[in-house]
């Protein structure tokens, strides 16, 4: 079963995925291990890599562009692991709103 991020740990995912867009030396493990398994992005091998290609592409637009397909539309209530993948939703759409007010 997929583990749930508690509030602290939503919060402390999206402060490090939108640090990381103004400086993607900032990428640490834990956003790493949430962008990494979101639809559009490929995991480079290890965060390391994933910071190599982001040096030179735009980490901010990447995330902008895949909104749309990171919401999981296809869940649905009482299936296994919906709830995992609504956090996922709500973390992700709570990135896209911080860079979108920047």
């Amino acid at each position: 079963m997929l583990t749930l991020m508690n509030e602290k740990e939503q919060a402390l995912t999206v402060k490090n995925v939108v640090s990381a867009c103004k400086d993607i030396n900032k990428l640490n493990k834990r956003g790493y291990n949430f962008l990494y398994l979101c639809q559009g992005f490929i995991a480079h091998y290890n965060v390391y890599g994933f910071i190599d290609h982001y040096t030179y592409d735009s980490l901010k637009k990447d995330i902008l562009d895949n909104q749309r397909d990171n919401q999981w539309v296809n869940w649905r209530p009482h299936e296994k692991d919906y709830e995992y993948y609504m956090t996922k939703k709500a973390v992700y759409n709570a990135i896209v709103k911080a860079l979108l007010e920047e």
